[in-house]
Parts: C-alpha cells; sequence; structure tokens
C-alpha cells in the first residue's frame, strides 16, 4: 500500500514578491546626485565671474562701480562695443591673429603628431633621452626663456614679423606628449601586419596613424588656437608695427595713460572672446564624439 503525499496549500499572502530593486541602485543614485550637485555648484562659481563680466560690458562707464553693485545692467547700451570697434583697429587686429593662430595650429599639429609617433613607435636610447628633454622645457617658467627666444629670432631677422611669432611656437611639450601616450595605445600588431602587407613607413603614419589619431589633432587644435589667440607677451616683444598687432595688444591699446574707460575695455574684451567660444563650439562634438580606438583591434 503507498501513499501519495498531498501539496501543502501555501498562503499567496505568505509569498513575497522579488525585489526588483537592484543591489546598490540606491547607493549609485545618491552618489549620482552628488556628484551632478557638485558639478552644477562648481558650473556656478565658474559661470558667476563670467556671466558678471559680460553683462557689465553692457553697462554704462557711470554704472559699472555705483552701489550697490548689480549684475543685470539697468539701461543696457552698446555703446562700449561700438567705441571699442572704433577706437581701435580690431577689423585688422583679428585678420593678423586669426592668421598667426591658423598657421601656428596646423604646424603644431603636425610637428607634435610626427614626434610623438617617432617617441611612441620606435625604440632608440637617444629619442628616449630627447622626449626627457622635451619634457623638461615644462619645468621652465615662460619669462626665463623669453631673452634667448628673442635674441635668436632677432638674429634669424624675423623680428616685427609674423614668422617671428609663428615659429617660437611651433613644438610644445603638451602636444608631444599628447601624440606620444596616444600612440603607445595602438597596438604594435596593427603596424607590423602594415608592414608585412608591405606599406612602408610614411604610408603606415599618413594613412593609418594620422587618420586614427583624429581626437587627439582636434583636442590639441583647440588648444593651440586658444593658447596662440591669448598670447599676449611674445608679440607685444616682437610687433612694433601697429598694422601688424594682435588682438590682446590691440585690447591693451585701449587702456588710457592717466584713467581706463571700463565700459570700453570690457567691451573690446567680449570682442576678443568671440571666436574662442565660437572655435570650441564648433570643434567639441568631433571631439567628444570621436571613438579613439575606432577600428582597433588588441
Amino acid at each position: 500500500m503507498t501513499t501519495t503525499d498531498t501539496p501543502r496549500k501555501v498562503d499567496a499572502g505568505s509569498v513575497k514578491a522579488p525585489s526588483k530593486r537592484r543591489p546598490g541602485a540606491k547607493g549609485g543614485l545618491r552618489s549620482a546626485v552628488s556628484a551632478t550637485t557638485l558639478l552644477w555648484i562648481l558650473a556656478a562659481l565658474y559661470g558667476l565671474p563670467v556671466a558678471w563680466f559680460v553683462l557689465s560690458s553692457f553697462k554704462p562707464a557711470s554704472d559699472l562701480f555705483s552701489l550697490p553693485l548689480t549684475v543685470l545692467p539697468h539701461d543696457p547700451t552698446l555703446s562700449g562695443y561700438k567705441e571699442a570697434w572704433d577706437s581701435a583697429n580690431f577689423s585688422q587686429y583679428f585678420i593678423n591673429t586669426a592668421f598667426v593662430c591658423v598657421v601656428t595650429t596646423v604646424l603644431t599639429v603636425g610637428a607634435s603628431c610626427c614626434t610623438g609617433y617617432a617617441l611612441a613607435k620606435y625604440d632608440n636610447k637617444w629619442l628616449k633621452f630627447f622626449f626627457l628633454c622635451i619634457l623638461a622645457t615644462t619645468m621652465l617658467p615662460s619669462e626665463v626663456m623669453l631673452a634667448p627666444e628673442f635674441l635668436v629670432v632677432r638674429d634669424l631677422g624675423l623680428y616685427n614679423s609674423f614668422g617671428g611669432i609663428i615659429l617660437p611656437a611651433v613644438l610644445t611639450a603638451t602636444g608631444c606628449f599628447m601624440f606620444r601616450q596616444f600612440f603607445l595605445t595602438v597596438p604594435d600588431e596593427l603596424i607590423e601586419a602594415a608592414r608585412i602587407d608591405g606599406a612602408r613607413e610614411l604610408s603606415i603614419f599618413l594613412r593609418i596613424m594620422v587618420p586614427i589619431s583624429r581626437p587627439i589633432m582636434l583636442t590639441l587644435a583647440i588648444l593651440s588656437f586658444q593658447w596662440r589667440w591669448n598670447d599676449y607677451i611674445w608679440p607685444l616683444l616682437m610687433l612694433n608695427d601697429p598694422e601688424k598687432f594682435t588682438v590682446q595688444i590691440g585690447i591693451q591699446s585701449l587702456v588710457g595713460a592717466q584713467n581706463i574707460n571700463w565700459s570700453v575695455l570690457l567691451g573690446g574684451s567680449v570682442i576678443s572672446m568671440i571666436p574662442l567660444i565660437a572655435v570650441f563650439l564648433v570643434f567639441q562634438r568631433y571631439v567628444m564624439n570621436a571613438d579613439i580606438n575606432a577600428g582597433l583591434k588588441d
């Protein structure tokens, strides 16, 4: 005689539905919220002085230092911009600065790309020593190098010329370091496969390495353009012809010997910022969305 066990009835209320909350979800949300809040606080700290600076450029000179100080202008005016544009030859300054920035940026990206590739993919003790010498230049203040650079440029006959501004700024330690670190992440098997297929060294560099380094090239291009556009000391030393002045020297010319018209100075400063903002807005999406490891398999 066999007996069968009857299944025991289970109370539906006693069975708890499985929790859909993932472990650590609450802690991750809390950390994300705190990080976002911190970023907004930092953005406000950085953005408030910039917003005050831009909004103050729309104030008349009499309202800039009147108490109580306010961020928003009571009577907005463009007189500062108009007077700054009329009192300084900003159109010529923009042309000069744009020429210097574009030429210097192209040469800087090209020279840094070639140097970084050689330092990363060729095994030679002298190249390593050369890289250390390049990095050592970052420990020298730029003011220390002004005198010898000026003497060299003057002896080359490049004083008071755009070439004297462009050539000393072509090779930068930052650009060489950026490209070297990027090319170190490129697998050596990719280069060896190209060599086995019969590709020459120049072809490997131009057809393989240069296209995949586009994010670094755009990043360095933005930085180089910004450096050259904001450069003031070196053009001031090299140029004495007002027709060759850059934007930063032109802004300095707005400062009077006895007094300063702050409304005009603020308007000229905001005008000088427009190209930098435009360049960043145009090229940032290429840098942010580019896949550095596209086409690589390790």
